[in-house]
């Protein structure tokens, strides 16, 4: 059972009221006829200051990780080796979906963290690259 805490303390509502029987008077989860539309995203999604940051983070993350992947497998399943080389920088078109999130007002917050997440990833990747590249040919020369 989730309980909500009002807003006023006095002695003719109670300070906890079970939350099932809460009216429904949140803008957010009304639709358009001042029903409670319970396909609306909890406030947890909505609300909650942590939640762009942390979901931008890991989009971005996941974005260096898979789309460069994504795109060279699907260009491997129908050209030849030389033909995906000279494609790949083509890869580079799909930034234009982070900008556009930061360019959005809505979405700038969103936008930021998914920019922020590409580019600590690529410095991690890049950094320990250049460190096992370094380590191997120190000890193999």
């Amino acid at each position: 059972m989730r309980f909500v805490l009002t807003d006023t303390v006095t002695t003719e509502k109670p300070a906890v009221r079970d939350a099932d029987t809460e009216d429904a008077t949140d803008e957010a989860a009304l639709d358009a006829d001042g029903a409670r539309d319970d396909n609306q995203p909890s406030w947890w999604h909505r609300d909650h200051p942590t939640f762009a940051a942390l979901s931008g983070f890991f989009t971005g993350l996941l974005f260096v990780a898979l789309i460069p992947a994504a795109y060279v497998g699907v260009l491997s399943l129908m050209f030849d080796n030389d033909r995906v080389e000279e494609l790949f920088p083509f890869v580079l078109v799909t930034l234009v979906v982070p900008l556009g999130l930061v360019i959005n007002q809505r979405t700038r917050r969103f936008g930021v963290y998914f920019w922020i997440g590409m580019i600590l990833t690529a410095v991690v990747v890049l950094g320990v690259g250049a460190l096992v590249l370094w380590y191997l040919v120190e000890n193999q020369g």
